[in-house]
């Protein structure tokens, strides 16, 4: 398990050196001056950009925006997966995100999926990935090469390891730096409704 562990810190310590260039300059064209007003509280992010292939889109967020995913205050419970198409039991467990996301859909509980893939493997393994899967979930792509600034905004307890879960709503908050299986998955999420 450490070995698992370590293994994902190297991959993502890759990922963060890799991708530490491009980020600067993206950030720097989003950034504005203006104050946010209550109404951009209320809307949605705009990503950094979307890459599009084959008829599947991403969305790309550097943490600033995508933490408004996990700090959402209304009558839903959010599930939302960090993971990455490089990681064996991240991809073994996506299968019971995908049974949940349809399962409750109706019941005001909302997955998200977060690849932490590295930024040139976008277009070229997790678009496909996403399409090979046929992923319902919504999918989104952390670009935020700042790795020990936002880890401990998530949990402060997550060393980096995937998998990683965040369940959620407006009273409780929950984390897992686990695999699930899918009985283990609808019992931490039952306990939040």
């Amino acid at each position: 398990m450490n070995r698992v562990k370590i293994g994902v810190g190297l991959m993502l310590f890759l990922g963060v050196m890799l991708t530490s260039c491009n980020k600067k300059t993206e950030t720097e064209a989003e950034k504005t001056s203006e104050p946010v007003t209550e109404i951009q509280k209320n809307n949605p992010p705009t990503p950094l950009k979307v890459y599009t292939k084959d008829g599947v889109s991403v969305k790309a967020y550097d943490f600033d925006k995508l933490e408004y995913f996990l700090t959402q205050k209304n009558d839903t419970t959010y599930v939302v997966n960090f993971w990455a198409t490089w990681c064996v039991p991240c991809v073994e467990e996506l299968p019971h995100f995908e049974k949940l996301n349809e399962k409750y859909k109706q019941d005001k509980v909302k997955v998200m999926l977060v690849s932490l893939d590295m930024y040139k493997m976008v277009e070229s393994r997790l678009l496909p990935f996403i399409k090979e899967k046929q992923l319902k979930s919504d999918v989104v792509y952390l670009r935020d090469p700042d790795q020990n600034t936002w880890l401990p905004k998530v949990d402060s307890t997550w060393s980096g390891a995937l998998p990683a879960t965040l369940i959620y709503n407006k009273d409780r908050r929950k984390f897992y730096e686990q695999q699930f299986t899918y009985e283990e998955l609808e019992k931490e999420v039952s306990n939040f409704k």
